[in-house]
């Protein structure tokens, strides 16, 4: 099982954005089970259960686990192929973010359109590099400041623009033959208290 995978196709975006679904989802991240077991868990039919586990199934989002015997019937076990699941823009190919629209460094949507392509691309990456059986080479930083003040922040802010921008041209080197190009995406927001997160609703009621 994979810790995270990223969900591509509009139609396994739909069948996995099923409140059912994503159930039967959640329960199968942690570990096998049958129709018959999830049956009780999930308060459905067996026979329904099952029909949204093969929904699941062709779209890839869970996969044979195994199969037991059980009086005279026969149980297939499934388990979900990843532990989490993001939803890729190329789901909403036609309306996805375009972070080269505009360009605004202090514009918080703007970082959420480079949020999306970058799901989008590191998703495509991971798709090639699993299909051409090779590891994909990436490198991320994940860091908390609190910051005394705005004028702190302001001047972190510029030191981090300086730095970077001058790693970027000391080591970029567009003539290089062989030369493979690697987007660098630096991003500084507030951090989001963990109960606005388990409750969206809080996060509407804050603005």
């Amino acid at each position: 099982m994979l810790d995270v995978t990223v969900i591509e196709d509009a139609e396994a975006a739909a069948v996995s954005l099923d409140p059912i679904r994503a159930r039967l989802l959640a329960e199968l991240a942690a570990g096998p089970a049958s129709a018959a077991m999830l049956a009780g868990k999930v308060g459905l039919p067996r026979q329904k259960v099952n029909y949204h586990l093969k929904a699941l199934e062709r779209h890839g989002l869970v996969e044979l686990a195994g199969e037991r015997r059980k009086g005279n019937v026969t149980e297939r076990l499934m388990r979900a192929t990843a532990a989490s699941y993001v939803i890729s823009p190329l789901a909403l190919a036609a309306v996805q973010p375009d972070p080269d629209r505009f360009r605004d460094q202090l514009s918080a949507r703007w970082l959420l359109a480079l949020g999306a392509r970058l799901v989008r691309d590191v998703g495509a990456l991971i798709t090639g590099a699993t299909k051409a059986r090779k590891r994909l080479a990436t490198y991320a930083l994940d860091g908390e400041v609190t910051f005394a003040s705005a004028a702190d922040r302001a001047a972190f802010i510029e030191e981090l623009t300086a730095g970077v921008g001058a790693l970027i041209r000391k080591y970029h080197d567009g003539d290089a033959e062989g030369g493979r190009p690697h987007r660098i995406v630096v991003a500084v927001h507030p951090t989001v208290k963990p109960e606005a997160v388990a409750a969206p609703e809080a996060v509407e009621a804050a603005h």
